[in-house]
């Protein structure tokens, strides 16, 4: 099959899988928002930055740097060495993640209190950790498959953790609730441990199901590759932690500087339940097609890179990014129409209707960032995407700590408009660099 229809085969599988996922959990928040309150699922937003961060420090890196490698690997021909990265992989991921579950249970309350600004999320904190090694595992494998540019057993996988973290979630706030007791936003934090728990055990069996009996390889094979994988793992777990420590930073700070805006601790959670638990993932819900193409483009990337093609990379360039763009004007218009009927009808939130319609802008600028930022990851320019997704949080940040106590929350929305609109300056700016780049050496070579 060639590289082509992988890419599309793989994004058509992921799209799928992103909507079905995305159409769930979009529910699972109204759901949340009746059943535990607007500013519980304030709480419960809260504490996904530092999960994220951990996350980062941990997995994310290594599971982009395992993706490509594995893509390197597989264009030439060495599938035996693929396979001792992902073990690899495994291997360091896992280690991390216990170490993190350890370092997160002994201070969750100084965490909770101090980088959190709320001491009630000290148990989410220790609840969410056990989902750490969990999310390492699922990760790594994903990572392998997208460098083999083998969409299904991530897309499966996805359900699976979504299903099941919503059915967890469900039966134990009906079940307590019959019981006499009062379900608290703790049973939302299990259902993420519980999701994580079955993608990882249903991603490893299927792995295990394309694999040749008495394959794994010993340890000298495993650690062969680290000499690879690692070196191009720590800049970008360094990348990766930087920029989730800037939007744990960003993250926090917004209740905070709402509170300086006048609004109480439960009006400022309010607002930010609704941002991050209504608004946002209304507005994030059609990049399930952009997040897919660049999952899929950037291992892509890697084996025309590997292979030499400079004109095909040019010409994935070019489709991509302006199918993106066409895809975000189209999302702006309907949002910008139908925002505020959304919110009313689906949230029941004046509120949550007037953040979509602002919101709307930035849709053009969101998704074709995905699909040039994954572009840029797959040429190994890591250090751009670096700079480019640090002047965005930077910008983001700045109208956290400069607009929100003067603006309020619509401060933080042209911060975020902003902030987009330099990403994609920025992206179109280094690849249009490497496109010329790419036509000069090919008129040299012709």
């Amino acid at each position: 099959m060639s590289t082509k229809r992988k890419l599309i085969r793989g994004a058509l599988i992921l799209t799928a899988a992103g909507f079905i996922s995305r159409f769930m959990g979009f529910f699972f928040r109204i759901f949340l928002s009746h059943a535990f309150g607007e500013e519980n699922v304030g709480l419960y937003q809260l504490v996904f930055p530092l999960y994220a961060l951990c996350l980062s420090v941990s997995t994310s890196g290594i599971q982009t740097a395992l993706s490509r490698t594995v893509a390197r690997k597989i264009s030439l021909g060495r599938s035996e060495e693929a396979e001792n990265i992902l073990w690899l992989g495994l291997s360091l991921t896992v280690l991390l993640s216990l170490a993190e579950i350890l370092i997160i249970q002994q201070n969750a309350e100084t965490i909770a209190l101090r980088f959190l600004g709320d001491v009630r999320c000290t148990e989410l904190l220790v609840i969410i950790s056990y989902a750490l090694p969990c999310a390492a595992v699922h990760s790594c494998i994903c990572g392998y498959c997208y460098g083999v540019q083998k969409a299904e057993i991530p897309a499966v996988s996805q359900l699976i953790e979504q299903t099941v973290r919503i059915l967890s979630v469900v039966a134990l706030f009906f079940l307590l609730q019959n019981q006499g007791g009062t379900p608290s936003v703790s049973l939302a934090m299990a259902g993420v441990v519980i999701g994580e728990f079955a993608s990882a055990f249903y991603s490893s069996r299927a792995l295990s199901k394309t694999r040749k009996k008495g394959s794994i390889p010993n340890l000298r094979s495993i650690w062969s590759g680290a000499s690879e994988l690692i070196p191009l793992s720590l800049p970008l777990t360094a990348n990766r932690t930087a920029v989730t420590l800037l939007q744990s930073i960003e993250a926090a700070s917004i209740p905070a500087c709402l509170r300086i805006y006048t609004h109480s601790t439960s009006e400022a959670l309010i607002l930010y339940g609704v941002l991050t638990g209504m608004a946002l993932p209304c507005v994030l819900f059609p990049s399930a097609v952009t997040n897919s193409v660049g999952t899929m483009l950037m291992p892509a990337v890697a084996e025309k890179q590997a292979a030499g093609k400079r004109s095909d990379i040019v010409s994935l360039i070019r489709k991509t990014a302006g199918s993106c763009f066409i895809l975000g004007l189209t999302c702006c218009l309907f949002f910008l129409l139908f925002g505020s009927f959304i919110g009313r009808f689906l949230f029941h939130s004046e509120t949550a209707g007037r953040f979509i319609v602002t919101l709307a802008w930035i849709c053009p600028f969101l998704y074709t960032n995905s699909a040039m930022l994954s572009t840029i990851n797959g040429l190994g320019k890591t250090a751009y995407t670096f700079f480019i997704n640090s002047a965005g949080l930077l910008i983001r940040i700045a109208g956290v700590f400069l607009a929100i106590p003067g603006f309020g929350i619509q401060g933080y929305l042209w911060g975020l408009l902003a902030s987009q609109s330099a990403v994609s300056i920025l992206s179109a700016a280094v690849l249009y660099r490497q496109i010329k780049s790419s036509e000069r050496n090919t008129a040299l070579q012709g």
